[in-house]
């Protein structure tokens, strides 16, 4: 515990063996816009700041701007990066601030993004924060630690069409009714508060059959309510379309998604900013509808076979990544 009575990450917390991401890729993709004087880029998910550790370490005029909502990440990335003090700023907040981190930094175009989504090795490997089934733990899952809506109240006060809603559209699971159901029945008996019992309770929910395969039956909800919870797509869905607006001519994004949910918002929004938009059957397209960004990967980008054995971890990653290539006038 610190000295406020919360939660204090140690230097080694939740890092043991963990490994960026997709990490050369990140940086071949990245590195040609971060060639220029005085590049900055902006880790937009700073976590436990590899990837940011690597992009200072490669490219010495850089300035990084991490962004993190998790307390505990800001407190372990300051100390990691900590040789690189003078080019780092470090901010808390939800990465759907983008835009209002940029403008309170002086910032008002940057070289590069960084979105390295999805949950962080400390938030699933302290129990305490309640986000992974294996471990018997408060129904918790905030990574700001300072919000007040966490798991279990969502369990608890939810009604049975919103939990089917967010167990459908969030953890696609095709037996949310059942789940939802099952729920509200338990809780009536008594407040559904840890980990453990919510993870049997979608087990008996889940028909036999379907539980034998595809891993773990309780991944799906506890993923639902983890982005529910922390706002993850609606985060996304305001920062991306700010990071974009805000690269240079020449600067690149590059997003690392670990569910469909992440990958189809990120397509989309790539798509849109790489599509001619002239109307149908000119002779030649118009400028102010020739699109102002190009796809640097062909479709999502998987992790190779050696990173997969290095870190097991990557396995559910999919990379995208554009250029910006014309400014509007």
């Amino acid at each position: 515990m610190d000295a406020r009575g919360g939660l204090e990450m140690q230097d080694n917390a939740g890092t043991g063996g963990h490994v960026p991401v997709m990490l050369e890729r990140v940086l071949e993709l990245l590195g040609p816009a971060l060639s220029g004087a005085s590049p900055v880029v902006v880790d937009a998910n700073l976590g436990l700041g590899g990837h940011s550790e690597a992009l200072l370490a490669t490219f010495p005029e850089l300035h990084l701007i991490g962004i993190d909502r998790d307390p505990f990440a800001i407190d372990f990335s300051t100390r990691r990066l900590s040789p690189y003090a003078d080019r780092i700023t470090l901010v808390q907040a939800s990465s759907g601030d983008l835009a209002e981190v940029l403008a309170r930094a002086g910032r008002t175009t940057v070289n590069g993004v960084l979105f390295d989504l999805g949950v962080s090795s400390p938030q699933l490997d302290e129990a305490e924060r309640g986000f992974a089934y294996s471990y018997d733990a408060p129904l918790d899952m905030r990574m700001d630690t300072g919000q007040e809506l966490t798991a279990e109240r969502v369990v608890n006060t939810y009604s049975a069409a919103e939990l089917t809603r967010i167990l459908r559209d969030y953890g696609e699971e095709r037996f949310a009714p059942r789940v939802a159901a099952l729920i509200i029945k338990e809780r009536a008996k008594e407040a559904i508060t840890s980990t453990k019992r919510l993870a049997d309770i979608v087990r008996e929910a889940i028909p036999a059959a379907t539980r034998r395969t595809g891993g773990n039956p309780a991944k799906r909800t506890f993923q639902a309510l983890r982005i529910e919870v922390n706002a993850e797509l609606s985060a996304l869905e305001a920062a991306l379309p700010a990071a974009l607006d805000a690269l240079a001519l020449g600067g690149r994004v590059v997003v690392l998604s670990y569910h469909s949910l992440e990958d189809r918002l990120t397509k989309q929004a790539l798509t849109a900013r790489t599509r001619d938009t002239s109307p149908p059957g000119l002779p030649v397209p118009l400028p102010a509808h020739q699109p102002r960004f190009r796809l640097l990967t062909r479709g999502a980008e998987l992790p190779s076979e050696e990173e997969l054995a290095r870190n097991p971890r990557a396995a559910s990653a999919r990379l995208r990544a554009a250029e910006r290539i014309r400014v509007d006038d």
